[in-house]
């Protein structure tokens, strides 16, 4: 996975640059998400990887595919990556443009998994207690996972809070043994 982020990530500044550059950031976001979703499709993925399909078909097939979804500086991209054989980095390079994207407008992705679905009154009260500790804009994306029996899980980039109750059976588990 680390070979593939390491491949993926000059393509993507490259991207968030040209974004930048035509002051065009959402719609290159939407370009990079359609582009890997395509390339995600087992279909295409083997159409793609095969050694011995011309550029060219490709190049067709893959316009064809996105027409009225890739501007002009879009398709120019995505002919980059055709001719160095990098399409199978897109969704790394997809997923990259967006942690730039989140730096730049200075906001982070805030995972909150709980057992339930929450409403939206606390959903906003942690959205609001993440913003104040990060200093940041927050986006919270919500999950649920019912294993967890109660309480909430909280993801922001590496740091984890873990105040469900799985986990705090685990930890009593562990003071146990």
């Amino acid at each position: 996975m680390a070979e593939k982020t390491t491949l993926a990530r000059p393509y993507a500044i490259a991207a968030f640059k040209q974004a930048q550059e035509e002051s065009k950031l959402d719609e290159w976001s939407s370009m990079l998400q359609f582009l890997s979703m395509v390339i995600r499709d087992p279909t295409v993925l083997g159409i793609v990887s095969h050694p011995r399909i011309e550029t060219d078909r490709l190049t067709r097939l893959l316009f064809d595919i996105g027409e009225g979804k890739l501007s002009e500086t879009g398709q120019n991209f995505l002919r980059v990556l055709m001719e160095h054989r990098r399409l199978a980095l897109l969704p790394e390079i997809a997923a990259l443009f967006e942690q730039q994207r989140a730096e730049f407008e200075q906001r982070r992705d805030v995972e909150v998994i709980t057992a339930y679905q929450l409403q939206t009154k606390y959903q906003q009260a942690i959205k609001d207690a993440m913003a104040k500790r990060l200093g940041q804009e927050v986006e919270l994306s919500m999950q649920i996972d019912r294993s967890l029996i109660g309480g909430v899980i909280i993801r922001a980039g590496d740091m984890v809070i873990d105040a469900s109750l799985r986990g705090r059976i685990s930890r009593l588990e562990l003071d146990l043994s």
